[in-house]
């Protein structure tokens, strides 16, 4: 068994799955992946199933009924991995868009004596995108400024999805009262990591559009995140209870 499992949430990626696995299994570094599927009608799950049979004891997966959102699969998968002896935990997607290879970065920033929050950043120094419109640029790059105005996180990436945990740091969350199911869910794990003393780092990553299926990027999901932050600003942060 790994020290580190990936958690890569998926809803119709029949076109990206399984070269996605393969990829993190040939890493230098030995992975276990997680997949959560939320039903997806394309076989996404089916082709998982399969995969299993090659590569038992590293690919697990979790089936749940209908899109219910990328904030309660990742809960999921965090409460599947403190069920186990797992000491680094991953957030990544499924299209390619967060290189596979950077997870062995995120890893070593995250090592004892180092950051317990690593997180891929596509605009610290180093870091960039591919393939956007400058359209979504700029709101990715709005939304930072405007996380940072309100939150002082001090992170030039607080929007970002590619994460490592120290397993400790979701055992301190209490992860029942994490709120939001959309992009706002990304910023409430870091800003609720930062607000109980746990340390963030960024580590430079090229983001690259996905060139395969469908992005689940809405405006629904921008409105959430942009009303989302004023209401983190007055929450209280508590420790979980143990």
């Amino acid at each position: 068994m790994s020290d580190s499992l990936v958690i890569i949430p998926t809803y119709n990626e029949k076109e990206n799955v399984e070269r996605m696995v393969r990829t993190v299994f040939d890493l230098p570094h030995a992975f276990d992946v997680l997949i959560v599927d939320d039903g997806s009608p394309d076989g996404t799950a089916s082709i998982v199933k399969q995969l299993q049979q090659e590569f038992s004891g590293r690919l697990h997966l979790l089936e749940r009924s209908g899109k219910q959102g990328l904030g309660t699969a990742y809960i999921a998968g965090f409460r599947y991995a403190l069920d186990r002896p797992y000491q680094y935990v991953f957030e990544m997607d499924c299209d390619f868009s967060h290189p596979p290879a950077d997870l062995v970065r995120l890893r070593e920033a995250c090592l004892p004596g180092k950051a317990d929050v690593s997180i891929g950043s596509r605009y610290c120094q180093g870091g960039s995108v591919e393939n956007w419109p400058f359209k979504r640029l700029l709101m990715s790059r709005g939304a930072s400024w405007y996380v940072n105005l309100v939150l002082w996180l001090g992170i030039s990436d607080p929007t970002a999805g590619f994460i490592c945990y120290r397993s400790e740091v979701l055992r301190a969350m209490d992860l029942y009262s994490i709120r939001f199911v959309g992009y706002a869910f990304q910023i409430e794990m870091k800003y609720t990591a930062h607000r109980l003393g746990f340390r963030l780092a960024e580590v430079p990553i090229r983001f690259t559009d996905r060139a395969l299926g469908t992005s689940k990027m809405s405006m629904g999901i921008f409105k959430e995140a942009f009303f989302g932050v004023l209401t983190m600003r007055f929450r209280r942060i508590r420790r979980a209870v143990k």
